[in-house]
């Protein structure tokens, strides 16, 4: 409805277009007076000039249907647009943090008229239509309408409500449409045809304040217990009887609430859980970055999963993915016809490892896509953590990139300065609205301060993965024990640069697939008592030093094959003791890491490590202190990677008294043998090691060692 002439009558001329009516009028919704239309074109589009009214006023139409029915409705052209000015100039400007609670599809009254906003930023096309199963899919009843310079087409469409498919058919600029679903869509249709649906993330009713109260009082508590198991929901278990399937979130809730917790885990990590298409990507290629995946259920068994996670004591982080996305045409790529979301130049905007497009991270309007995303996941799932994948191929212009393939930034160098200022901004804003959740770094490189505040020039990250501890320790636990002599230095080097990050040290998803083996075939041994022997050693060394922990779901019980998303883990194993030693160990050594804060509380402390041997590589040993800084809790930690028996072998160590063998990875328990010594070593007043004392120790061949003192 809008104020026209009509040869010299001044009014009012309504066009409708409805499908399938043999009539329809205008009904003045308080006045009660109707206007029959004129039909104007098979297709339904009717029009009435109303004479003598000069203003717009509310109204409805009454149609009488193809079947005989009567029906009276709202216009959705009856209504005002629901964005205003200033959600749109913060959009456009890139600081519209909760843009998700304006853009993609919201169940809401107008005037008192339950209905469904919709709105998509799509600022180079010529037309926007809503194609949804209210209108039969078809683009021209609902197309909407264009916001002006911000770019955003908007439609308030009456008597729609949740459950609703739809998609948009976005017209460019030389005439071809394009079918995409919401960027901003929070749930999705199963593939093949993708379309989003309707829902409302706000209707659950949380039951884990008190949860969220404690987060938020360890906020400035960055070095604090953090032992994290990390979870591929599809795979960790399936119902093999029922063809296969995997669990959904509400049965995988309560199953791995009681084994996470039995195995002494502080956090559970999610293989990245936002809308993807092709399950073989394991959720890194994103088409719906709002919306929890089909698979397992709805948002809402979503956030009952992290609500009964919470309420059992367990944090839930998610991995987050804003360094990619796929090409599948009806997502973000050319999303209105043109580079919208990505760089138009393949040298900037193609990722070639795995053929997807790098979000242009310089427009405003794409950084407020992906730092609302970030907050969106928090606010409406209560995300605990965030771990930001790929930082490394954001951070350089010439990742993976040979000469030639990449362009320089303003500066000449190598570094992307807008996905940096990205990465800072975003990291801020978390930690601005929700004290307490984590930022995590999957970052590869040296580059410098990832795990610093933004203040002082870093990226603001609570902790960055340690990957060069890493490729170093199973570079050296992958050799045969007779080689290991000449790469001490494997074990080593990461001292040097251990403290110049909040580190997480890892043993993730990454390093059991693509034909890298299990990390129990990783073991440099001939035979499986042999390789368990040394990734009980390895597992020991990995909790004892410093550095937050995680470890990928089926590496706790020595999981023999590599991982493969499509079926369940090999459970089975947990029969037989050279797999079952394995996971009893892993809990007991999570006990003993957040039962002690000189190992959990104590990461980041440079005064909390030191070495006792790190040079006899001839006998393929390291030992060291973890120490509080009064030396009133001192722990031992010998690591003896040959495969021969050492006896007698002297350590020094600062206090006298009794040292106290709290693990012992050749324990009969754990699956060895049983040679130790016997759960305790008193010390001796012989020098060693620069220390006045010393423990003379029995070594079993392949097994870490932990001593604590104890005064007498």
């Amino acid at each position: 409805m809008h104020p026209c002439t009509h040869g010299k009558a001044k009014g009012l001329v309504v066009r409708a277009l409805v499908r399938a009516v043999t009539s329809c009028a205008v009904v003045d919704a308080v006045k009660h007076e109707a206007w029959a239309m004129t039909k104007l074109a098979p297709e339904g589009l009717f029009e009435v000039f109303i004479p003598r009214r000069a203003e717009v006023f509310s109204y409805q139409l009454r149609v009488k249907t193809t079947g005989g029915e009567l029906r009276q409705f709202h216009d959705p052209y009856s209504f005002l647009p629901t964005l205003g000015a200033q959600d749109l100039y913060l959009f456009n400007e890139g600081n519209e943090h909760r843009i998700y609670e304006k853009l993609g599809a919201h169940p809401r009254a107008v005037a008192g008229v339950p209905g469904v906003a919709f709105a998509v930023w799509a600022p180079n096309a010529t037309q926007v239509s809503l194609g949804c199963n209210h209108n039969h899919w078809d683009g021209r009843y609902h197309p909407m309408r264009s916001l002006g310079a911000s770019g955003v087409w908007e439609l308030f469409v009456p008597g729609l409500g949740v459950g609703e498919l739809y998609k948009f058919f976005i017209r460019d600029r030389q005439g071809h449409v394009h079918t995409k679903t919401d960027p901003y869509g929070t749930y999705f249709e199963p593939p093949p045809n993708n379309a989003a649906i309707v829902f409302d993330p706000r209707k659950y009713q949380w039951q884990d304040a008190a949860w969220l109260k404690r987060r938020q009082a360890m906020a400035h508590l960055p070095d604090r217990p953090m032992s994290i198991y990390e979870v591929h929901l599809g795979s960790w278990r399936r119902k093999l009887e029922d063809a296969n399937r995997p669990l959904s979130y509400r049965e995988l809730a309560p199953q791995l609430a009681d084994y996470v917790l039995e195995m002494g885990f502080t956090h559970i990590e999610v293989m990245p859980l936002a809308e993807h298409p092709f399950e073989g990507s394991w959720g890194y290629q994103v088409t719906g970055f709002f919306a929890p995946t089909h698979r397992f259920g709805t948002p809402d068994d979503f956030a009952w999963f992290v609500d009964h996670l919470h309420q059992r004591g367990l944090g839930v982080i998610l991995d987050w993915v804003p360094a990619h996305f796929p090409r599948d045409s009806f997502a973000l790529a050319q999303f209105d016809g043109t580079h919208l979301y990505e760089h138009a130049d393949p040298r900037k905007g193609a990722q070639l490892d795995w053929g997807t497009l790098i979000f242009n991270y310089g427009r405003n309007e794409v950084r407020c896509f992906l730092q609302a995303n970030a907050l969106a996941w928090i606010e409406r799932y209560h995300l605990d953590g965030l771990r930001v994948d790929a930082v490394a191929s954001m951070l350089y212009l010439d990742y993976s990139r040979k000469e030639g393939e990449w362009i320089p930034n303003r500066h000449g160098g190598r570094e992307n300065l807008e996905a940096i200022a990205f990465l800072r901004q975003t990291n801020d804003l978390v930690h601005h609205y929700y004290p307490g959740v984590v930022m995590i770094a999957e970052e590869s490189t040296s580059f410098p301060g990832v795990s610093r505040p933004t203040a002082g020039g870093g990226l603001g990250f609570d902790y960055k993965w340690n990957m060069g501890w890493m490729h170093d320790t199973l570079r050296y636990f992958a050799k045969e024990p007779i080689y290991r002599k000449w790469h001490q230095d494997d074990l080593t080097f990461g001292m040097l640069y251990q403290y110049a990050e909040n580190f997480l040290t890892v043993f993730s998803h990454d390093e059991v697939v693509h034909g890298k083996a299990s990390l129990l075939y990783k073991m440099g041994a001939w035979h499986i008592p042999g390789k368990t022997a040394n990734l009980r050693a390895l597992y020991a060394h990995m909790w004892a030093w410093p550095g937050k922990k995680l470890l990928f779901m089926g590496s706790e019980f020595a999981q023999t094959h590599e991982w493969k998303y499509n079926t369940s883990l090999d459970w089975h194993l947990c029969q037989y003791p050279d797999h079952e030693g394995v996971r009893l160990l892993v809990r007991d050594l999570n006990r003993l890491y957040t039962g002690e804060p000189v190992l959990s509380a104590n990461d980041f402390n440079p005064q909390s490590f030191r070495w006792i041997s790190c040079e006899d590589a001839g006998a393929n040993l390291i030992a060291y202190l973890r120490t509080d800084a009064a030396e009133q809790v001192l722990f031992a930690v010998v690591g003896h990677f040959a495969a021969a028996v050492r006896r007698d072998y002297r350590v020094g160590v600062p206090q006298a008294g009794a040292w106290e063998e709290v693990i012992n990875t050749n324990s009969r328990f754990y699956g060895g043998s049983g040679l130790g010594n016997d759960g305790v070593r008193h010390s001796e007043p012989i020098p060693a090691h620069g220390h006045q004392h010393s423990l003379k120790l029995t070594l079993p061949p392949l097994t870490t060692t932990i001593f604590r003192w104890r005064a007498v």
